[in-house]
């Protein structure tokens, strides 16, 4: 646990999250982890830190979770990062509302219409291996004395700290939130005076006044110092506040308002709303790999896309290799000799001896591993994993074109890279009887990972160089063993291993002759970090501005941490009315921060992006929506309970009806206000099955029971089914009681 939690403490984007947006660090869900994992980064970050901190609540928290990590046995460093990053973005995911055509054209539909098989691959990243890690080890940080380490860590005066406001969490960088007036409204009331209101609070004119000033935010980033009177003179005397209704328009006036984007007026098809999630890990560690598998009887090319938080690379054996060198030494001869035009004024001669320097080289390559066994690169274990894959024999394609089972091909590639990559090598193998581990030394570069001959053809990705920051070994065998860190830290550019209480300042030789079994990159750009030297060089200047404008303090912090911040989103504090949402408005503070109009204007003009801000108000429509799904929510619980009580009293009921117990935690969750979407119409098909054309309960599935009251009441709000009965028996009646009863009828006609 020590490894992987330093390895990730040193991973800048996530750390410098919860160090300046710490505020939006707020879940209801239990056992509140991404809160724990605050409260460790603040202790490790700190300036007046301890010599050494101990994650107790953070344990206590993911073994109350997952009883995988319960007791004291080893487990593996690579599943507790899968398992920690997993509760961080459960605990801390935000929904994100796409529009979409009613009708879009499906993936395999537009992938048909050109059967080229070098556009795309996918392929699903799997994570294995079971190892070792010590449950309990502390936590060490390596004491700086580098005179910037005061300038970048958290400062003991609240005045000069950086901003330690709590916050987390993934999934979609750039897709944000979008208007929720459609084009078709917006010509409907293009005319009239209460439609020009409210386009312009979609786009976001902004007025409100937040002590957070964007100085103040980003005078950690590598960035020159700006003194204290300057940021903070503008600020003086001001209460933040937020306002309780839109800004007015004026027609004689609205060409004066700042609109940064543009509203089409031409008609587009209709749309529907699509739900997702992100969070603070899916902006960081989330890619995306096109898979294709290519019938080699029609054509027929099948694309998948999938999202992946690490890549599970194989580790080539000596035949592998040699296959790997082999057909990648035959494609670049293919390559050379494909392109006729550039050989022909050369010459025949000319491309024998290119031919024979590439053989050569070759041999030359392979002669160490001769003598020295197979030399592994991490390059050769990207290109055992995006190798093309014959699906032949046993493993035929099912071809849905063909309907029958056929020879094929699949192949993969990266259609977007994450911000940081996770590497994760599998050196465990797990067999029916017994485990083992690789041991072959795979080299890594420290910088310059270049990922570009594992990109799709039509991705938009712009920079695939990664830089190294973390690598977590493991050193022992397959049933017991002992990780340590080696972390390189950011503020010094140094290298450190962590090896629970011991803190060690190494030579990259160290780190480069490491047994690497979990390798973190992160993203290299120049220019993202002329961009922030840019944007400080402005801060200085301090002209002054008549509007000030408000920017999300999460998109600040990509954008001082990320190499590819991507689009401006302001979508996290506002609605889809262009306002901010009632439950956002008591901490708006801890979401916005306050720029200048020449910081604003040099941002949107680089990022694009938004939209503009400059008047902050709680969104009345939201108000109403949100006041109203309360009343909703109290009416179907007191309902619920009042039925359910009664049917408690019941002695002996005639029926029972079933429901599945996955639903009904949805729609509990509704109701008491820990999720705020209703559930969708009730699905009993998971516990159902169909017999005599009739639905009976499934032996052993999730299941409860209610009474008829009760599930009228569900359905008549939610609808769905199927309705599945129980009806009790009914205990067989003796016939010696039979007869008694029949004399005592008869006699009583009698009388």
């Amino acid at each position: 646990m020590n490894a992987a939690l330093q390895a990730l403490s040193n991973c800048p984007p996530l750390t410098h999250f919860f160090l300046d947006c710490g505020g939006l660090a707020r879940t209801d869900k239990k056992p509140a982890i991404c809160k724990s994992y605050l409260k460790l980064m603040t202790e490790l970050w700190h300036k007046s830190r301890p010599g050494s901190v101990v994650p107790t609540g953070l344990f206590q928290g993911i073994k109350t979770v997952n009883p995988t990590f319960r007791g004291y046995s080893q487990q593996d460093a690579q599943e507790f990062l899968r398992c920690l990053m997993d509760l961080l973005h459960e605990e801390l995911k935000e929904p994100v509302v796409e529009l979409e055509d009613a009708h879009p054209m499906s993936v395999e539909d537009s992938m048909e219409e050109d059967k080229s098989q070098s556009d795309v691959g996918f392929q699903t990243c799997e994570s294995c291996g079971t190892c070792d890690k010590t449950e309990n080890d502390a936590i060490f940080k390596p004491v700086l004395e580098d005179p910037a380490e005061t300038t970048m860590l958290i400062q003991d005066d609240d005045n000069n700290s950086i901003a330690s406001k709590d916050w987390q969490k993934e999934k979609i960088p750039s897709n944000k939130l979008k208007q929720t007036n459609s084009m078709e409204d917006l010509e409907k009331d293009v005319h009239t005076a209460s439609e020009a209101t409210e386009c312009l609070n979609n786009q976001g004119t902004v007025k409100v006044q937040i002590h957070g000033r964007f100085s103040e935010y980003i005078s950690d980033v590598h960035m020159n110092d700006i003194s204290a009177a300057q940021t903070s003179s503008s600020n003086e005397g001001m209460n933040s506040r937020l306002s309780n209704s839109p800004p007015k328009s004026f027609p004689s006036c609205s060409s004066l308002a700042p609109v940064h984007k543009k509203v089409s007026t031409v008609s587009s098809p209709k749309r529907k709303k699509r739900k997702k999630y992100r969070s603070v890990i899916s902006d960081i560690f989330d890619g995306t790999i096109i898979s294709s598998v290519q019938c080699l009887t029609c054509d027929r090319l099948s694309v998948t896309l999938e999202t992946f938080q690490d890549l599970s690379l194989p580790i080539p054996g000596k035949e592998d290799l040699a296959k790997l060198h082999s057909a990648s030494h035959q494609t670049s001869l293919v390559k050379a000799g494909s392109c006729g035009e550039a050989y022909a004024p050369q010459g025949w001669i000319a491309f024998f001896m290119e031919y024979f320097k590439r053989c050569f080289r070759f041999v030359v390559s392979c002669v160490p591993s001769w003598f020295w066994g197979p030399v592994v690169t991490l390059q050769d274990c990207l290109a055992a994993f995006f190798a093309r894959d014959e699906l032949k024999g046993d493993n035929m394609y099912s071809c849905g074109r063909c309907k029958k089972l056929r020879n094929g091909v699949k192949f993969c590639k990266v259609q977007k890279f994450p911000e940081i990559l996770c590497i994760h090598l599998k050196r465990f193998r797990h067999e029916l009887m017994f485990s083992t581990k690789i041991g072959t030394h795979v080299s890594f570069p420290l910088e310059g990972l270049d990922l570009q001959p594992f990109l799709a053809k039509d991705s938009p990705a712009q920079i695939v160089t990664y830089d190294l920051l973390s690598v977590i070994c493991h050193h022992g065998t397959a049933s017991s063993g002992h990780y340590i860190a080696y972390c390189r830290n950011n503020l010094n550019n140094l290298w450190y291993e962590f090896d629970d209480q011991s803190v060690t300042e190494v030579s990259e030789s160290t780190v480069q002759n490491a047994e690497a079994y979990v390798l973190f990159y992160r993203k290299s750009s120049e220019e993202a970090q002329r961009e922030r030297r840019r944007i400080s060089g402005l801060l200085n200047m301090m002209e002054p501005s008549l509007l000030q404008f408000y920017v999300s303090r999460q998109w600040l912090n990509k954008f001082k941490t990320f190499a590819e911040p991507g689009p401006i989103s302001n979508n996290d504090f506002l609605c889809m009315h262009g306002g901010v949402p009632p439950h956002k408005a008591n901490f708006i503070e801890d979401l916005v921060v306050m720029l200048p109009q020449n910081i604003w204007d040099n941002l949107y003009s680089r990022y694009g992006g938004g939209p503009a801000v400059n008047h902050l108000y709680v969104c009345h429509t939201c108000q109403i929506e949100s006041e109203r799904i309360e009343k909703r929510r109290k009416n179907e619980l007191e309902m619920f309970i009042r039925l359910n009580r009664a049917f408690q009293e019941e002695e002996s009921p005639s029926t029972f009806y079933c429901i599945s117990m996955q639903w009904f935690r949805e729609w509990e969750g509704f109701v008491k206000a820990k999720d705020n979407d209703p559930p969708g119409p009730i699905d009993n098909a998971k516990i159902a099955v169909t017999k005599c054309g009739n639905a009976v309960l499934k032996q052993g599935a999730d299941s409860g029971q209610i009474s008829e009251e009760t599930w009228n009441f569900l359905q008549s709000i939610y609808g769905g089914g199927p309705e599945i009965i129980l009806r009790p028996p009914v205990p067989p009646v003796e016939p010696d009681i039979l007869q008694t009863e029949e004399k005592i009828e008869l006699e009583t006609h009698g009388l």
